[in-house]
């Protein structure tokens, strides 16, 4: 945002200096990224006349001329080589020790072939006005009076350009008056009240219809149209003053049509548009666009629309983009006679994402964006006319206005003592009422129970908060105080949660059995994220950062498995990578959940990978990463081996060499197995890959522990090993062999473990299997005897027949 130090006075009335200006902005949030003073680079140069001009006796093509800098003071000879140097000539005169920008050099006292120059004649590219460097400034002769002066004064160019860097939440400073406002709060000066126009004498009805096309659902796209016409307009420059301030902030005069809405932009943060009366077809529509409709817009570009972007249109077609550019088929020339003025209001989300689409970036699109004064629709109508008619003069018909201004009644209730609470400055009661009252914030009822009307042109203010902010950035963030952490003596306690304890062990552990942690994106592309069991619409980014990025994750596999093929394709053929992180099932905040999630592909197993001279190492596959989950389970202080495991896993594992872990039938607490094919496919993902994911919200609560450590439960009695082959039905898994072995006498059978399962021969023929296991037996008091180790083994037969219809093998 760029404005000018006399263009902020037309609304501040204020004896502050610039410094003072430049240090207030930034100091209360309005960030000056740069200024442009003309006295500091321009301030030395002068008016001067030249009063003698002769050829320079040792070269053909420079003068000497004596040149008068001052009233009644000597006069200066200067060296020249202008063509259009002359006696009488009113100009620009360096004196010696300027710097002059457009050479890059610094005067010096020199002779030129043997004369002394006692300065420079200026041309309009040694001061940076323009690129004319064929001559020095040739200044009008009444100027004669002003000999002596400052240049910049004389010629008014001492005005200097304030740069500001606006936040996206403050649209009200996107006018000069919007920053006048905040200097006025700051006690700067006092804000000058708007300006009173002169009646409009509307002599006649608008002939050009003006309609709202949208549904009850894109309503929101331009709730409001307002628009009139002025016919018998002289369409020329613009005023000098006017063009000097557009010039100053970067804008190039085109017409004084033009001209007015571009200063009313920059001057009230309210865009307008002017048609060509003559030029436009029937009524002026504002609608969606209709695919594959094209329109040529006023920087000389075709643009092609679609039926997400707000269009202005008469019957012929679109006349441009709403809030964004206008088009060049209706657009104001010198030859105009008759001009319809635009004011609108278009929905800010909308308008931004028309700008990207399009890639348009405009000063409209600039402020609709950020949400332009829903206020200023008619204010900003009459406004542009009164200009008009100065300008162009001309005959004003009544004004059309369709729809509504989308003015909300926002009230906050506000307890003055918020400041303090929230800020720790302290304020009296009356400098809080008088920095929100100079912001325009209307204050009913007493302080404790305050309500605090929003002016329109605040969009960003909403709750007891965002007043707490304006007062304390009028009043000085530095007032602040400065409070330390208290310092505690002695050890610090824990500070860590017990999830967050859970989580540092999940790393350090997994990180112990070779894999390598990866941090991967919660976004990821719709596809997948319906694959992996999400893709619900209220998951889907609003404003994502690519079509890759759409989705919020349904669980951490996908970017893994990702990051697996990214590492192959650079080499690494065997990779384990794990991640622990936030996933998604919904949009409710409960529906968020922390996740333990890795992969092995290849050969990456816990004892190695890669080819060896031993032999070749072998794919991983469900019981590396079933080992895993044990491992890690016992970290997070949990007997995995207490838990259920079942087949049902989710459709991107392996059915047959997957397993889910379950306490209980509706608790999960961990899924692993081998990556579907079709999985791999669809993620271009090289087989073979193993993964699981642990569900750390889903463990029970860990069992406070004693600080006295338990007494060593350790035998020196010697442990009993036996091995018993059962002959069960082929549909029955190995868990539940081991698990009715375990639990035939707890105290004394320390470990089942399976080592041989057989199938074929005559088991094959009876849809039998045979499960070799073998039990550990650890006497605890006393030597076992032979009976009592027998009696264990049949109770270990019984147990294992009655749980799985099992008979001991022969």
């Amino acid at each position: 945002m760029k404005f000018t130090f006399s263009w902020l006075k037309d609304h501040l009335d204020t004896t502050a200096s610039l410094d003072e200006i430049e240090t207030t902005l930034s100091a209360i949030g309005l960030e000056v990224e740069s200024v442009e003073d003309p006295a500091k680079l321009l301030g030395a140069f002068r008016i001067a006349r030249i009063v003698e001009a002769k050829k320079h006796p040792n070269a053909d093509k420079l003068q000497v001329v004596q040149v008068e800098i001052a009233k009644g003071a000597p006069l200066m000879e200067v060296v020249c080589g202008a063509p259009n140097a002359r006696a009488g000539m009113v100009a620009v005169f360096a004196p010696l020790g300027t710097y002059i920008p457009g050479s890059k050099i610094t005067l010096e006292k020199k002779p030129v072939r043997g004369v002394v120059s006692n300065g420079m004649m200026c041309s309009a590219a040694e001061l940076e006005l323009s690129d004319e460097s064929d001559g020095i400034l040739d200044l009008p002769a009444e100027w004669a009076s002003k000999v002596g002066e400052r240049y910049i004064d004389v010629a008014d160019l001492n005005d200097p350009v304030i740069e500001v860097k606006l936040t996206p939440n403050r649209p009200d400073c996107t006018g000069v008056r919007g920053i006048a406002r905040d200097l006025a709060a700051a006690g700067l000066g006092t804000l000058k009240p708007e300006p009173k126009l002169e009646p409009i004498k509307e002599a006649f009805e608008c002939s050009i219809p003006v309609k709202l096309e949208f549904t009850a659902e894109t309503a929101n796209a331009c709730p409001v149209f307002a628009a009139r016409t002025i016919r018998n307009v002289s369409n020329g420059p613009s005023p000098d003053w006017l063009q000097r301030r557009l010039k100053a902030v970067g804008l190039r005069p085109i017409n004084a049509l033009v001209d007015v809405t571009n200063y009313i932009s920059l001057d009230r943060g309210r865009p307008l548009h002017v048609y060509d009366a003559h030029k436009l077809k029937g009524a002026i529509h504002a609608r969606l666009g209709k695919t594959g409709e094209k329109f040529l817009a006023l920087d000389g570009k075709e643009y092609t629309v679609d039926n997400t972007m707000c269009v202005i249109a008469d019957d012929t077609g679109p006349l441009g983009l709403g809030g964004v550019m206008g088009g060049e088929s209706t657009g104001c020339t010198p030859e105009t006679t008759a001009v319809l003025i635009e004011s609108a209001w278009f929905d800010p989300v909308r308008t931004a994402a028309t700008g990207r689409k399009t890639g348009l970036v405009t000063d409209a699109r600039y402020r609709f964006e950020r949400g332009v004064d829903p206020a200023s629709v008619r204010p900003g109508l009459d406004l542009a006319t009164d200009m008009i008619l100065k300008f162009c003069g001309g005959e004003v018909s009544k004004a059309k206005i369709a729809g509504k201004e989308p003015i909300e009644n926002r009230v906050i209730p506000f307890d003055f003592a918020h400041v303090e609470k929230l800020t720790g400055v302290t304020l009296p009661d009356a400098e809080i009422s008088k920095i929100l009252t100079a912001f325009g914030f209307k204050i009913e009822s007493k302080p404790n129970a305050a309500k605090i009307t929003v002016p329109t042109w605040r969009p960003d203010v909403h709750g007891a908060a965002d007043l707490v902010e304006e007062v304390v950035r009028i009043a000085g963030l530095d007032l602040i105080p400065a409070t330390p952490l208290p310092r505690l003596d002695g050890v610090a306690r824990p500070v860590l949660t017990e999830k967050q304890k859970r989580a540092r062990r999940a790393r350090r552990l997994l990180a112990s059995r070779g894999f390598v942690e990866a941090v991967t994106w919660s976004f990821i592309p719709k596809d997948q994220a319906t694959h992996f069991g999400g893709g619900a619409e209220a998951l889907d980014l609003a404003n994502p950062i690519s079509t890759e990025m759409s989705s919020m994750r349904p669980g951490l596999l996908p970017g893994l498995l990702t990051a697996v093929t990214r590492n192959r394709n650079r080499g690494a053929a065997d990779v384990a990578l794990f991640e622990l992180g936030q996933a998604y099932r919904g949009e409710r905040p409960e529906d968020q959940y922390l996740s333990a999630a890795a992969v092995r592909a290849g050969t990456s197993r816990f004892n190695g990978s890669g080819r060896h001279w031993h032999g070749a190492a072998a794919a991983v596959d469900v019981f590396d990463v079933k080992a895993d989950v044990f491992a890690a389970l016992a970290a997070l202080d949990l007997d995995a081996n207490k838990a259920q495991i079942t087949r049902d896993c989710p459709p991107w594992y392996h059915p047959g060499r997957s397993g889910t872990l379950r306490l209980g039938p509706k608790t999960v607490l961990a899924y692993f197995g081998e990556i579907h094919p079709v999985t791999l496919k669809a993620l271009d993902v090289e087989a073979p890959v193993a993964a699981f994911e642990i569900f750390i919200d889903a463990l029970p609560p860990e069992k406070k522990k004693s600080r006295a450590k338990p007494q060593l439960a350790a035998s020196d009695l010697l442990p009993v090993k036996r091995d018993l082959a059962f002959v069960v039905a082929k549909d029955v898994a190995a868990g539940d062999v081991i698990k009715a072995a375990s639990n035939a006498d707890k105290t004394l059978i320390r470990a089942v473990n399976v080592f041989d399962v057989f199938e074929g021969g005559n088991l094959a023929a009876e849809g039998k299997k045979s499960i070799a296991v073998e039990v550990t037996i650890q006497p605890v008091a006393e030597t076992l005897t032979d009976q009592a180790i027998d009696t264990i083994i049949k109770k270990i037969v019984a147990d294992v027949k009655k749980a799985t219809g099992a008979e001991l093998r022969s």
